[in-house]
């Protein structure tokens, strides 16, 4: 008999941990998603704000709200919709408490799309963005658990660039999609790689791609 009996079942159990924590890629939907308490009030983000409204009021949110730019909401890439969040300006102290309805921005660096009456609250209307500090202090809509991560490589206008794109990254990756969304002005095709319950997992991912096919990913809460 081996002196160490249960080192098969540790090594069984290491290596599911490693099946689950690399099946992001592996074009599986995740066994398990991530929770509105890994979001808990106190929660802090910095970064750069931008506001949208032209071109966007009337649409349809992730929410499934009507987007109305006078009132005070936002899109975030990954908070649960429902969160209400504090913004405050790191450049001129004001502060304005908002509601995610929404996803976005789709644009590297940025943290939170301010509706017109978000923006206009923090004088950022006229600038366009703003350096700021956010932080969650409740939450509503939808309870339960949240859908997975996803890394959004690029968006298009033309489908055959989305097309060209995703068969580049299906020489690597598994689990590849195009979206197409429908805007108030365009059509959009996005394309989408992984699945992930972990944040920095997907970051990683979008920090890989960014270096090998010169391109400025950001990770998106497929709702």
């Amino acid at each position: 008999m081996s002196p160490f009996p249960f080192i098969p079942i540790r090594l069984a159990c290491l290596l599911l941990l490693i099946v689950y924590g690399l099946s992001g890629c592996a074009g599986r939907q995740p066994k398990y998603a991530a929770s509105p308490a890994d979001y808990p009030v106190g929660y802090v983000e910095r970064g750069y704000a931008s506001w949208y409204g032209p071109g966007f009021h009337g649409n349809k949110t992730a929410s499934g709200e009507v987007y109305d730019s006078h009132r005070l909401t936002a899109a975030h890439r990954t908070l649960p919709l429902g969160t209400v969040v504090q913004v405050r300006s790191l450049t001129n102290g004001r502060r304005v408490t908002v509601r995610i309805n929404d996803r976005g921005p789709f644009v590297r660096g940025r943290i939170i799309d301010l509706s017109l009456a978000g923006a206009q609250a923090l004088a950022m209307a006229g600038p366009g963005t703003d350096q700021v500090e956010l932080r969650v202090v409740g939450h509503g809509g939808r309870p339960g658990t949240l859908g997975p991560l996803r890394v959004q490589v690029a968006s298009f206008g033309e489908q055959a660039n989305a097309q060209a794109l995703a068969r580049k990254l299906k020489e690597t990756y598994s689990d590849v999609r195009i979206v197409t969304v429908e805007l108030s002005s365009r059509r959009r095709y996005r394309v989408q790689v992984g699945q992930f319950v972990s944040a920095q997992q997907a970051e990683e991912l979008a920090e890989r791609l960014a270096s090998q096919f010169d391109v400025d990913p950001v990770v998106i809460r497929d709702d």
